[in-house]
């Protein structure tokens, strides 16, 4: 019989303490009374705990520890996208006895490549990157020498552990859903130079008209950010609308539509609107948005696997994940085709 590898968890339970306290008296690190240092010690020895199973430090201890570094531009709203995902990747990081510290990096460290202390002070084990950051800060984490996983977003290295939304196929999707409806004036609503997943959603937008044999109109493709990455309060809409938009996320998707009623427009009557990500925005939206859902839970979980797999084993590789979506449908497009 193979034996089982003993984890800090397991000396955990037999002593009836926290995990954090095992690693603190196996690191030698403050916080832990010296005799409860000495019991967990021995306790390890007597399990069979394999010291040095970690490059942390002397004593092979791990912090236990995950940073979650988000850009604070993606977490301006209290509803966002990334605080739903950070949420599940704290609950799985549990489950594997660790625990999840959110890092919220501000423009101007990212600008200056500037690592969050939890990095260069080495108080994490490993970091789970949310969102988008450049390709010079990536660069600069990945020096730091711990383990590195990207999450709904990827640089130019290919070497780098990412899980992705199937962003591309997804909205290379929901286009053809419009398509299907009748739909041939159909608009983009997104900055696509703002984030990877952005850009691909154009794309997959793209390839769907392109295969229809419907030319782009660049007064259809609407950006929907500033240069810090910060949503318009107002969209600059075009004179002549298309039947149909395309958004980035749903909360892009809810501001359209809140802001086309404003003007007068019927949704979907007039125009019809989908979004992405499957958000709470495309359920409190008056109507209610078609939309992909991204199915960021099973992303978190696998840039969690990925992750935990990387500690501890140095040489683990991946390479990229797609997560595929589904399409949700709701109450936001019109089916032209019922009109003939």
């Amino acid at each position: 019989m193979i034996k089982k590898h003993v984890t800090m968890s397991d000396i955990a339970k037999e002593l009836g303490c926290s995990t954090v306290t095992v690693s603190k008296a196996l690191g030698d690190k403050e916080g832990v009374g010296e005799q409860l240092r000495q019991r967990i010690k021995q306790k390890a020895n007597d399990m069979g705990y394999r010291f040095g199973y970690s490059s942390k430090d002397a004593a092979g201890a791990l912090t236990h520890n995950i940073g979650v570094l988000v850009a604070k531009r993606f977490i301006s709203d209290a509803s966002a996208f990334y605080w739903v995902v950070y949420r599940y990747i704290v609950e799985l990081l549990q489950k594997q006895s660790y625990y999840g510290i959110m890092e919220v990096i501000p423009e101007g460290d990212e600008r200056g490549g500037v690592m969050p202390s939890s990095v260069t002070g080495k108080k994490v084990d490993g970091v789970i990157v949310l969102g988008q950051f450049a390709d010079g800060y990536v660069e600069k984490m990945l020096a730091s020498d711990i383990p590195v996983v990207l999450l709904d977003f990827y640089s130019s290295r290919s070497d780098v552990e990412t899980v992705l939304s199937d962003n591309f196929f997804g909205a290379y999707t929901l286009t053809n859903y419009l398509i299907d409806k009748g739909h041939r004036r159909i608009g983009f609503v997104g900055t696509i130079t703002a984030t990877s997943s952005i850009q691909d959603r154009y794309m997959g937008y793209y390839k769907s008209l392109l295969e229809h044999g419907i030319s782009l109109r660049d007064d259809w493709v609407i950006g929907d950010r500033d240069a810090d990455g910060l949503s318009y309060r107002t969209l600059r809409l075009p004179d002549e609308m298309p039947t149909a938009f395309v958004c980035n996320c749903d909360r892009i998707a809810h501001q359209l539509i809140t802001q086309l009623k404003g003007m007068g427009y019927r949704i979907p009557e007039d125009i019809s609107v989908v979004g992405y990500d499957n958000h709470i925005y495309s359920t409190i939206s008056t109507p209610r948005i078609t939309t992909m859902d991204v199915n960021s839970h099973r992303m978190s979980s696998e840039a969690v696997e990925i992750m935990v797999k990387k500690i501890r084993d140095s040489s683990y590789r991946c390479g990229r994940i797609l997560v595929t979506g589904k399409l949700v449908e709701r109450d936001s497009v019109k089916d032209l085709t019922q009109e003939k």
